[in-house]
């Protein structure tokens, strides 16, 4: 540093970074707030986790890769996230159960899916996973695990949820940047036009919020009951545990081109809910209503809903409501 300075050092161990291998950033994995922590639902016997333990991991492998392995002065380092094909043992947890299970999981490009086996001898894989519909975002309070990810995907047009975590820190990053990497490829393919500064951010992303609410059903006349909800771009996904496999059901959020709103409160001679700070999201077809513990989660998911109501819809987002399916 003394001799160089810090661009010119910085230049030589990040000469060959990959456009998809992932970066740390101050806004990497945040956490919910106090009032909405799921940390009971972490697996026996791993303490809680400090504040930001994704981002924590994220930094520690990013420095590890470029001054300790030197991954990005010598290219064939690489290989366990750029070759194309994964293979390897994950902790999974179990969809109905809540234990964690050895599964083996297999990536490949050329079939551009994951895989995972209930048996490591298995011919066939349980699940069969596309690289178009994969997101991964790690989840480390949520799992219980500072090395846990979440892994989701589409499954008839529903999200399907996958907690993993390994043991190893630098065993559970390769793997999400191998998934990026896959993805990055997909859509190379996909959009040959575009740019990798156009396709990076389409890798992977974080949900805008997470946390719980109240909410009440279609009728508006039952009793509002306790839900986790995932706001991952426009699909607001409603759980009765934050590791619930499925989603109760998921609320489509347009752009207000599109008739759709967000309003703090609730309409006059609502009832049934125990929390003070109510939520109404207008879309075309009904009224959502949501309550929330206090008024900072109420003004942080109002930001959250609105930052995608403000927001003109892709064309391609035309398509996804038009096809959403929502579960009351």
């Amino acid at each position: 540093m003394a001799s160089h300075g810090n661009d010119a050092t910085r230049a030589a161990y990040e000469a060959s970074v990959p456009p998809f291998y992932y970066r740390p950033s101050l806004s990497d994995c945040p956490q919910p707030s106090g009032s909405t922590s799921p940390w009971h639902s972490r697996p026996s016997g791993h303490p809680a986790q400090s504040l930001n333990p994704a981002r924590r991991l994220l930094r520690e492998q990013w420095i590890r890769a470029k001054y300790e392995r030197k991954e990005f002065l010598h290219p064939e380092k690489q290989e366990p996230y750029s070759a194309g094909y994964r293979e390897g043992l994950l902790w999974k947890r179990g969809r109905d159960n809540g234990q964690f299970f050895s599964r083996k999981f297999v990536l490949t490009e050329r079939e551009g899916a994951l895989k995972y086996f209930n048996k490591n001898d298995a011919k066939d894989p349980k699940a069969v996973i596309r690289i178009e519909h994969l997101n991964a975002t790690f989840q480390p309070a949520k799992i219980g695990h500072p090395h846990g990810l979440q892994v989701t995907y589409l499954k008839d047009n529903s999200t399907r949820n996958i907690f993993v975590y390994h043991e190893d820190g630098k065993e559970m990053v390769d793997w999400f940047n191998a998934l990026r990497a896959a993805r990055f490829h997909y859509l190379q393919v996909a959009f040959p036009g575009a740019s990798d500064a156009d396709l990076v951010p389409k890798l992977s992303r974080n949900y805008l919020k997470e946390g719980y609410m109240e909410k009440t059903g279609p009728k508006q006349t039952e009793g509002f009951r306790r839900r986790w909800f995932t706001m991952d771009d426009r699909r607001l996904m409603y759980f009765k545990d934050p590791l619930d496999a499925f989603a109760r059901g998921e609320v489509f959020i347009g752009s207000k081109e599109g008739g759709y709103s967000v309003l703090e409160g609730l309409p006059a001679g609502t009832q049934g809910h125990r929390w003070a700070y109510g939520i109404t999201i207008v879309t075309p077809d009904r009224k959502f209503l949501f309550a929330c513990e206090t008024e900072a989660d109420r003004q942080e998911w109002v930001a959250a809903f609105r930052s995608v109501v403000d927001r003109p819809m892709l064309p391609q987002e035309y398509a996804v409501e038009a096809h959403f399916k929502h579960k009351p």
